[in-house]
């Protein structure tokens, strides 16, 4: 066993401790390199740029200041290792700058800001970047869902209730559903984005400061869309991961149902859907399989994204209403992961949809069992009989019952046979016309043409109305990213004209 001495001689008489070390410092600087090192040098420049047009800071000193910022950003991250005289990357990169341009003048470029604002602002910018990815990824998505269900607007399906056959629709009538469900999510991550692009930049600690600094210039130069203007707010304020926590949770447990959906069509059971050779695996020892592992694996990698933005939004929940440790180093990868693994799932799943095929045959010849068009037996005797509709419903459930258990598919029954079974209950009958509509899928599903309904012709006019959707979004996502090349350019040039003034 270890002694109590033994013990505190191998972690050391000060801060940090070994295990400190072994198990934060290490650990969180690792995920600053990985995450927060591009952001970090970004903060740095918009922040000095201001301060000198403000006049804070001397023009000469700006530049000699911007170009040791200037060196310091080219080191590659991935070359940098935890140093324990250095609590994190923030203060191992100060460190550096102080070595090219000496302390005092590396000292005056944190003038009027705080670890707090910076911070956040970095973690906002990280944020922002994944939020879009996303958003690109998913209106790919989107259009390859549309391009299906134009194809398969006409391709009756089995849709299921309870997980059994229920009544006929079209592939194209689901497909607008997922479609539409999408369009929601993305909607939702586009108001996430918009709380998360603002910038805490210049609430310091958490009161501002008494230099004349300007907020919006920073919040330009940044890219931010505005401020986050209480300066408590924009160091307390943990809503902007709440938010983006439940717009990337909302989309995969979404994702998760339909892709469920996908597992069950691709299975040689229903053999509706095939998905194309470069998404399938062999299997090793039986050749004749092709499994459909790029599904299976959107599927588990839902299902992780989603468990890391409940981790995140988890970490919040009962924190003090401050800047505290509980929404800074150790939660931001939960986010940051849940986003590069939702952004996996979609990209994986546009393949398989864009590339995939369909039975259309086999998909029809599925829909004529189970009965599922006995609804509109009821309907028809209720519509154009004018049997009462409780009674129609009693009549068509009978038949369904008496015919299913012997076996017999609705259209391997003579006309005789059913209108003897309706003889029981009133007077009327069916023809041989009417019947053969009852039974067809294809005619069950051209009659229900009413607004949303899966009639070919509604299906094709919606994803009209849903192709222009995504033409707007996806001229959205290019002026929103024409804007941050644009402040990136800003930011670019003001600095390159201060270090021209060394």
């Amino acid at each position: 066993m270890l002694s109590k001495d033994d013990f505190i001689k191998s972690e050391g008489n000060t801060f940090p401790g070994k295990t400190y070390v072994d198990h934060l410092l290490r650990p969180v600087f690792n995920d600053q390199r990985d995450y927060l090192f591009k952001q970090m040098f970004n903060i740095h420049r918009a922040h000095v740029v201001m301060l000198t047009e403000q006049g804070i800071l001397d023009k000469k000193e700006a530049a000699t200041i911007l170009q040791g910022v200037e060196t310091v950003s080219q080191t590659d991250p991935q070359t940098l290792q935890y140093d324990p005289q250095f609590e994190d990357l923030f203060f191992m990169m100060e460190h550096k700058i102080s070595e090219l341009i000496g302390p005092d003048l590396a000292g005056k470029m944190h003038i009027a800001r705080s670890r707090n604002d910076m911070g956040v602002a970095m973690y906002r910018l990280v944020l922002r970047e994944h939020i879009l990815t996303l958003l690109q990824s998913s209106i790919l998505l989107a259009d390859a869902l549309l391009e299906q269900i134009n194809e398969h607007a006409e391709t009756v399906i089995t849709a299921y209730t309870h997980t059994q056959p229920a009544q006929p629709t079209t592939l194209g009538h689901y497909l607008t559903a997922v479609l539409d469900i999408l369009l929601r999510d993305i909607h939702r991550l586009w108001s996430a984005y918009e709380t998360v692009n603002r910038s805490p930049m210049g609430a310091a600690a958490l009161a501002t400061t008494g230099f004349p600094i300007n907020r919006k210039r920073v919040c330009e130069l940044l890219g931010f869309s505005e401020l986050v203007e209480n300066s408590y707010d924009a160091i307390a304020g943990a809503d902007y991961l709440v938010e983006s926590a439940t717009a990337v949770l909302s989309m995969m447990v979404n994702c998760g149902r339909w892709i469920q959906d996908f597992l069950q069509l691709v299975t040689r059971e229903y053999n509706i859907v095939k998905v194309a050779d470069p998404y399938v695996q062999i299997s090793s020892i039986m050749p004749q399989k092709r499994n459909p592992v790029s599904i299976e694996h959107s599927r588990s990698l839902a299902s992780s994204s989603a468990g890391e933005a409940l981790a995140a939004i988890q970490m919040i929940h009962n924190t003090p209403f401050g800047d505290i440790v509980d929404t800074e180093d150790d939660l931001q990868p939960h986010l940051y992961r849940s986003y590069e693994k939702a952004n996996r799932v979609i990209r994986l799943m546009h393949a398989v949809i864009r590339t995939m095929e369909v039975d259309k045959e086999r998909a029809l010849n599925q829909a004529r069992n189970s009965c599922i068009t006995i609804t509109e037996l009821a309907d028809e005797l209720a519509r154009d009989k004018n049997v009462p509709f409780r009674m129609a419903h009693q009549i068509a459930s009978s038949i369904a019952k008496k015919f299913s258990h012997e076996k017999l598919e609705l259209n391997e029954l003579q006309l005789q046979t059913v209108n003897k079974e309706i003889s029981k209950w009133c007077n009327d009958s069916l023809s041989q016309e009417e019947w053969n509509k009852i039974i067809c899928p294809i005619e069950f599903v051209k009659k229900r043409n009413i607004q949303g309904g899966p009639n070919p012709e509604n299906v094709v006019k919606i994803a009209e109305k849903r192709k222009k959707s995504i033409s707007r979004l996806e001229l959205q996502l290019k002026n929103e990213k024409n804007e941050l090349l644009s402040a990136e350019q800003k930011l670019i040039n003001a600095v390159k004209k201060m270090r021209d003034q060394q």
